[in-house]
């Protein structure tokens, strides 16, 4: 059973739960993104408050090993997303945290405090097709993996992408020759 510190507890406690998400986005560059109205810092990274995040998904328990999305749209107003999704983000790392608001309205941000709830993978990146023109990344939980087709080619140019050093293909269809029968004998 996962043990909260007292002061989550008390706030889970409570008829009043407020929160706000830290989302670590592992691109080529990682972006800190929350929802929350100012930055905040959480284990030594700023999480930039003016990211322009734009929706996402709230956290989901599941019972069985499926393939689990999480959705998050970003409303991109210098294009830097849109610029990554055309150097691959498939199969990059996304966390999503939540810190809860205290009485006050002020973020918990001790490593006991801060709850995950979401670690996955970014599965399709889109960009929607209406007028804001927003990036969408649907990413998955690790588990997806359990249902890919891998497809790996045994021929030598296959291998020597694999492993540049392997020779067991070098000798194979080198000067072989082999006659065939066909019909009867």
């Amino acid at each position: 059973m996962r043990e909260f510190s007292s002061a989550v507890q008390t706030i889970l406690n409570s008829d009043n739960i407020k929160f706000a998400y830290l989302i670590k986005l592992d691109f080529s560059t990682t972006y800190y993104l929350t929802s929350y109205n100012t930055n905040l810092t959480y284990d030594g990274n700023t999480y930039i408050a003016n990211t322009g995040l734009y929706e996402f998904d709230t956290p989901k328990f599941s019972s069985v090993l499926d393939r689990e999305a999480y959705k998050v749209v970003i409303a991109d107003l210098l294009d830097e997303m849109a610029n990554e999704f055309k150097y691959n983000v498939v199969g990059k790392s996304v966390s999503v945290k939540v810190a809860l608001l205290d009485s006050n309205n002020q973020p918990l941000l001790g490593t006991a405090d801060v709850l995950s709830v979401y670690n996955g993978f970014v599965d399709s990146p889109a960009i929607t097709n209406d007028f804001q023109q927003k990036p969408v990344i649907d990413c998955t939980s690790p588990m997806a993996d359990l249902d890919t087709i891998n497809a790996s080619y045994t021929s030598k140019d296959g291998m020597d992408q694999r492993i540049s050093t392997d020779t067991s293909f070098d000798t194979i269809f080198k000067n072989k020759e082999i006659t065939l029968k066909w019909g009867k004998v």
